[in-house]
């Protein structure tokens, strides 16, 4: 077992990798009274195209396999259901799928152990009938159809597929009703082994536990099962132009308000910083232009032209990366027009460095408040590993952010020929 101590935010992670190749993290919090765990595998919606295990022929499945899978996992052979063993014992747990992650999750205050087990042992237990996925297809199908009335995912799910013309990222997470009816039970088997591999996977641990004990526990269940040797995981995502697809695109919904987003795509090459210094670094250019304390926030809000729904995220992943500005608004071309105004003004005249550290020092109070939650630390420590990163690495990184990184980054992410604007507005409008 390895055990890494961060001075800077006091905290020690037990780590050890299995022989099966589970990775397996435990952070003791002696003074909380809930654990949280999850299970974690580097697998999600945009892998679509993948060799399978033990195969050499590349395979392409149906769009929204990822989530189908997540969905059935939780039925059991006997016909029981995972939700109704950790409800028994009190205990919460939930799961999702994202564009690159499949995650399983619960969180308890007792019968701590029995709920690791749990956790591993439904996950690591396929069991799919024709009868059975034929059900599930209507019940995500429900599901699809809630979220195609959403005006807020169909914006953001918009601006993903105008920044992207090949990469399955454009695509919904669930897939489509149309694309969910060419599922079979057997394509479910096949992303199942080939991605559900542990040594695909991380489980991490956190709450007032025995790190030794957990570990123990852990490698002793995985002991009394069998999994075939880890073999190389070949995937792809496609050719991607670096410029957006679509530079504008208008969806009609009923909404009262319109809706508008301009996002900048991110070119899938090398970064000129590392990943997490790369993310980081796009986060505090977005807050210094457009954060709440911005002389462009300020500006739009006396205006009326943004509401509180206003906001600037950067989401970069394995393959992609983008960044998405805007909300509510009732005049999406002044919206749009100041934004970029912004980002001219930032890149003719440059970077000031007491707003940089103005910056550095609001992202690093948020990121040690978000350290309380145990379930910020599980969720996003594993985010950050997967990535090749590491969570408890973010304030060092950002103390070591200059303004020439920074430079570099806005001249970089933020081009014309790689952005796209999408609105949401009434038939009317």
């Amino acid at each position: 077992m390895e055990k890494q101590h961060y001075e800077q935010i006091e905290e020690t992670i037990y780590m050890e990798t299995l022989s099966n190749g589970l990775k397996v993290y435990v952070l003791p919090k002696p003074n909380h009274n809930k654990t949280f765990s999850i299970f974690t595998t580097d697998y999600g919606s945009i892998d679509q195209a993948f060799t399978p295990i033990n195969s050499d022929q590349m395979v392409q499945v149906p769009d929204g396999i990822a989530h189908f899978l997540e969905h059935k996992l939780f039925e059991e052979e006997d016909g029981s259901d995972a939700f109704d063993t950790f409800s028994k014992r009190g205990a919460q747990t939930n799961a999702f799928t994202s564009f690159t992650r499949t995650a399983y999750l619960f969180s308890s205050t007792s019968e701590v152990d029995a709920n690791v087990e749990t956790l591993l042992d439904f996950v690591q237990s396929p069991y799919f009938t024709e009868e059975t996925v034929e059900k599930e297809k209507g019940i995500i199908g429900q599901e699809i159809n809630m979220y195609n009335d959403d005006a807020d995912w169909r914006l953001f799910f918009g601006l993903i597929s105008a920044l992207y013309k090949n990469n399955p990222v454009r695509i919904d997470i669930a897939g489509t009703v149309e694309s969910i009816d060419d599922i079979t039970k057997d394509m479910l088997y096949t992303c199942y082994q080939t991605f559900y591999h542990p040594s695909n996977m991380v489980l991490f641990v956190v709450g007032p536990v025995d790190p030794e004990e957990t570990i123990h526990l852990v490698k002793g269940n995985q002991e009394k099962k069998s999994f075939p040797e880890a073999d190389t995981l070949a995937r792809t995502y496609g050719s991607e132009p670096k410029e957006s697809f679509e530079r504008q695109k208008t969806i009609e919904m009923n909404v009262q308000t319109p809706k508008c987003l301009l996002g900048f795509k991110e070119p899938n090459e090398e970064y000129p910083l590392s990943g997490l210094a790369y993310e980081l670094g796009v986060q505090l250019l977005m807050d210094m232009m457009f954060g709440l304390g911005s002389s462009t926030y300020e500006k739009l809000y006396k205006e009326g032209v943004i509401d509180n729904s206003f906001s600037a995220d950067f989401t970069m992943e394995r393959s992609f990366g983008f960044s998405a500005i805007g909300g509510d608004t009732k005049d999406p071309d002044r919206l749009v027009s100041v934004l970029e105004e912004t980002v001219d003004a930032y890149q003719q005249q440059g970077l000031g460095e007491e707003e940089m550290q103005l910056a550095k020092k609001r992202k690093i109070g948020t990121f040690l408040k978000q350290l309380n939650s145990p379930e910020f630390i599980a969720t996003q420590f594993t985010r950050y590993e997967m990535n090749g990163d590491s969570l408890f690495e973010v304030v060092p990184t950002l103390e070591k952010m200059s303004i020439g990184d920074l430079e570099n980054i806005l001249h970089r992410h933020f081009r014309t020929e790689r952005s796209s604007v999408v609105k949401v507005e009434g038939s009317g409008s």
